[in-house]
């Protein structure tokens, strides 16, 4: 708020402007020409017509300044000017400027008793500073409040006093003071008022803050609001966007269970900040979903991601890691997208890095990206996570990838504590001035109790008429030694039944018939070596095959199929288990 504009409204002011505008008019007149009988009785020239001064040439000369006072200059100025002199730092002289704000002020007396919204501002033990070392100093953006009662101006009986606030930048400047022959150090306060500034910036970092509010509330939301649960793993993540004053990013992280036990995870940044960046990554997260119910191999799922990131902005591109465990073969297929390598711990401490990115980043195109594999088997742990993790200004980002393999070495507890734990190692604070995302897994090594409720049964298939047979009894026998109930136990032996029956019909050998039970599902699965997915299909009543996995759809929870690494494929269904059974 800028207090000159209230100062023509003091009275004060007003009888000091109206004086010099009358002076002004009297010079006026006394310097105008007199009419010439000629041209006494004459019309006046109009305005346009009046013959303009002409501007002064290079060669006039020179204005002298010599007979201007310290009231002629600092009188007319519209920033607040203080003149004190000696160590009590007494008043010599304050302008109008300074009198309208805080009212007038008595010559000789010290600053400390006459001036105290000085001391309030904590100026003196700056002018002391300035009076020993003769230097100016400078204080920026100084909060000034003044009311009614210290200018003067007139307050309505038990009305509160106006209180006015403003922002002044004061500079003390060491100056002489008093005639030539007796003159003492003293100190001249020029406060210039920067309130226009300072609100103008404020209410761009207001409108800073509301875009990071609004960016951070769009992050949040199109991050899963709650994990995924495999039943063979335990998994933890954990987001913190940077600093007050840094945008938002586009980091993100998901876990996907894709059925027979198996798991998809990913994270990846979209580079960039701001809305925009949390967009691009709500659209890729949504597209991961949608392509991870494929259950396409890794690289497969980044191929389509890449396509996608071009289509959706052709200047955006990110990095990302897309990762399936599959419990049965102790095992996460990965493949990246230019993203920091998985870190994976085994049971006895070691961390072993996964392989350097298997493709470039989304949105480059034309690339073709690879599938690698690292063993992630009982007791082992893995985390995935984004480069404002281990990224540092000056130093090589692989030297934060180092840390991050020591400080996940010693890393004890459930995923959720090995989060916290990895932050604090890592030194990510709220103040810290990137994204950060990391995800971790853990593969317990069950033992005891826990150990009764995960079970693997596998038989192998040769073909021919007695593969049915052998099935049926086969998972019959399982499940009853599983002690599961009769309905479920019917049900299993009849959904192993109806799959074999479709591998014997439209697969190849070698067939294969696997059982797995977790604490909360029974998973049947059949491989063969031929990669002709099916499908269901609606089966005419004179029809005598197309049946099967209708039925299979129908009786169980979930039913899928893939195609495996070997060339053949694997279809699959799965029981919930009843509430209490274990």
């Amino acid at each position: 708020m800028n207090f000159t504009r209230w100062s023509a409204r003091l009275p004060g002011t007003q009888r000091r402007a109206a004086a010099r505008a009358e002076r002004m008019e009297r010079a006026d007149r006394a310097t105008a020409p007199q009419p010439t009988p000629a041209t006494a009785g004459s019309v006046p020239a109009a305005r346009a017509e009046t013959t303009p001064s002409a501007p002064p040439g290079p060669d006039d000369p020179v204005p002298s300044l010599a007979g201007l006072s310290v009231h002629d200059i600092l009188g007319q100025v519209p920033a607040l000017a203080v003149v004190v002199y000696g160590p009590d730092h007494r008043v010599a002289y304050v302008n109008d400027a300074y009198a309208a704000l805080f009212g007038p002020r008595t010559p000789g007396a010290p600053a400390r008793e006459a001036l105290p919204e000085l001391t309030e501002l904590g100026l003196l033990p700056l002018m002391d500073q300035v009076l020993r070392s003769g230097r100016p100093r400078t204080v920026k953006s100084r909060r000034v409040t003044a009311d009614a009662r210290t200018t003067g101006a007139d307050t309505p009986t038990g009305a509160e006093p106006d209180t006015r606030h403003g922002y002044y930048t004061f500079t003390c400047s060491p100056i002489e003071v008093g005639p030539h022959d007796a003159t003492q150090p003293g100190v001249l306060v020029f406060a210039a008022d920067v309130t226009d500034q300072v609100e103008a910036a404020e209410r761009l970092r207001a409108s800073e803050r509301r875009q990071r509010e609004a960016a951070v509330t769009l992050q949040r939301s199109l991050l899963p609001q709650e994990l995924e649960q495999p039943d063979d793993l335990r998994v933890a993540a954990t987001y913190q966007p940077g600093g007050k004053d840094t945008a938002v990013g586009g980091d993100w992280y998901d876990v996907i269970t894709l059925g027979a036990g198996r798991t998809a995870l990913v994270i990846g940044d979209v580079m960039g900040r701001g809305v925009r960046a949390a967009a691009v990554m709500g659209q890729l997260r949504t597209a991961v979903r949608a392509y991870a119910r494929l259950d396409l191999p890794p690289h497969e799922v980044l191929q389509l991601l890449d396509g996608l990131a071009t289509e959706i902005d052709a200047t955006q591109i990110a990095t990302c890691v897309y990762a399936v465990h599959d419990p049965n073969e102790g095992r996460l297929v990965y493949a990246s997208a230019g993203h920091l390598p998985i870190l994976v711990r085994d049971p006895d401490g070691t961390v072993r890095r996964a392989a350097e990115p298997t493709g470039p980043p989304l949105g480059t195109g034309g690339w073709v990206h690879t599938s690698g594999t690292m063993p992630l088997g009982p007791g082992s742990s893995a985390v995935l996570y984004t480069d404002g993790l281990v990224e540092r200004r000056n130093e090589d980002i692989y030297e934060g990838v180092e840390a991050l393999e020591r400080a996940f070495s010693g890393a004890t507890g459930s995923p959720q504590v090995m989060c916290d734990r990895l932050m604090r190692a890592l030194g990510v604070t709220d103040e810290h001035d990137d994204d950060v995302a990391m995800l971790v897994l853990q593969h317990p090594a069950r033992t005891g109790h826990d150990a009764e409720l995960f079970h693997n049964a596998a038989l192998e298939l040769l073909g021919g008429i007695e593969a049915a047979p052998r099935a049926r009894a086969f998972a019959s026998g399982v499940l009853v030694s599983w002690r599961f109930p009769t309905e479920l136990r019917d049900l299993g032996v009849l959904a192993a039944s109806e799959l074999v029956a479709n591998s014997l019909q439209h697969g190849t050998p070698p067939m294969r018939l696997r059982l797995r039970r977790t604490d909360r599902r029974l998973i049947i699965e059949v491989t063969d070596g031929d990669d002709h997915l099916p499908r269901r299909r609606r089966a005419e009543p004179a029809d005598e095959a197309g049946r099967g996995i209708s039925i299979i759809a129908t009786i169980a929870s979930s039913w899928g199929s893939r195609r495996t690494p070997g060339g053949g494929k694997a279809v699959w269904c799965e029981f919930a288990l009843p509430a209490g059974h274990t």
